[in-house]
């Protein structure tokens, strides 16, 4: 798997906050049960994507996170860069430091290809786009529910 565990739950966490109608406050507790996450290791994730601007938290009763700003407005790549930084898209495939044009890897060129490739993806992919997608074809962010189970409340 090219992303950390944490990155993958980062990015079904946004999906999920960006596939609720209204920009309410979700409980963090509610997350973690509708998306199958413990809940330690989701806060900890959500405290990342709060410290990196992506997401606000309210304590309280009626507390818990929501998005900044319309996820219309949030790359995936924001995502992953906020949680597993850019050695996804700078790093060498085999891990050899010091690996360029200079002094490639014999995965360099194909790997320089597919990197550019996934990065795109990512930049030019919104939260929307998959939201919506998951939506109108009821996919799954989760183990056994779709969409549409995900989403009742």
């Amino acid at each position: 798997m090219l992303l950390s565990k944490s990155c993958v739950y980062g990015l079904r966490a946004t999906l999920y906050l960006a596939s609720k109608e209204k920009e309410e406050f979700i409980p963090i507790k509610r997350m973690s049960e509708k998306l199958e996450i413990s809940f330690h290791f989701l806060t900890k994730i959500l405290q990342q994507l709060t410290a990196d601007g992506l997401l606000e938290s309210f304590k309280g009763p009626n507390g818990g996170v929501r998005l900044t700003k319309a996820p219309q407005k949030i790359a995936l790549i924001d995502v992953v860069l906020a949680i597993d930084g850019p050695k996804l898209l700078t790093e060498c495939a085999l891990g050899l430091p010091g690996c360029g044009l200079k002094n490639p890897c014999p995965l360099h060129d194909k790997w320089a290809v597919t990197r550019d490739s996934i990065r795109d993806m990512l930049a030019n992919t919104s939260l929307t786009d998959l939201a919506e997608k998951g939506k109108a074809e009821n996919l799954r962010l989760t183990d056994d529910g779709d969409f549409e189970e995900l989403l009742r409340d």
